[in-house]
């Protein structure tokens, strides 16, 4: 094969997927609205909760927090002189917003080698995971929104010396996750089928 055909083809398949990114549902704040457009969710988000034990209500509140469901999300850049884009503030990904370290941690402790931070189904394992973690280490139901966002943003150690305390921004936005996990509880009851 000629060079120009290689670098047709490979041009025609950088088209193709470089569209398949996974956009967010449109009505981001009813459970039964987002799985009725993304109906490979609700299996992977109930899934993350038969083997984890974390409600799929405090999945969605959480990753509603930290993505509002956008697959490649990222912390916004910093600027140099007001306007020059330059880095960002931490290197979090994807939908359940992890850091590289914690997202490595979660694989070799996991075995999910494969796993994306940006793919759903692997966001909400992870989600899964973590909170089975702080149920374990810090006594967290799995049921309770607002501990559980508060361990998963301050991370175990950070928890465990209520670094939140000194954080109210930080215990108010614990609070809007628990108002969503209870919407979420609530649309998910009416929808169930």
């Amino acid at each position: 094969m000629n060079k120009p055909k290689i670098f047709l083809y490979l041009l025609l398949f950088l088209i193709i997927f470089s569209g398949c990114a996974t956009s967010p549902p449109k009505n981001i704040n009813n459970a039964c609205r987002i799985f009725d457009e993304k109906s490979k969710w609700y299996k992977a988000s109930y899934k993350s909760y038969k083997k984890w034990g974390v409600p799929v209500h405090v999945q969605l509140a959480i990753m509603h927090q930290e993505s509002r469901f956008v697959s490649d999300a990222q912390p916004p850049r910093r600027t140099l002189l007001w306007f020059i884009p330059w880095t960002r503030p931490s290197d979090a990904f994807g939908y359940a917003q992890v850091l590289d370290s914690t997202w490595e941690w979660y694989k070799d402790k996991t075995g999910n080698w494969f796993a994306d931070r940006d793919d759903y189904k692997d966001a909400v394992d992870f989600i899964g995971w973590y909170g089975n973690i702080s149920y374990n280490t810090l006594k967290i139901s799995k049921w309770d929104a607002y501990g559980q966002y508060l361990a998963y943003h301050e991370g175990h150690g950070g928890y465990k010396r209520r670094t939140y305390l000194k954080k109210k921004w930080l215990m108010q936005v614990a609070e809007k996750v628990k108002a969503n996990a209870n919407r979420y509880a609530l649309q998910l009851k009416q929808c169930k089928n």
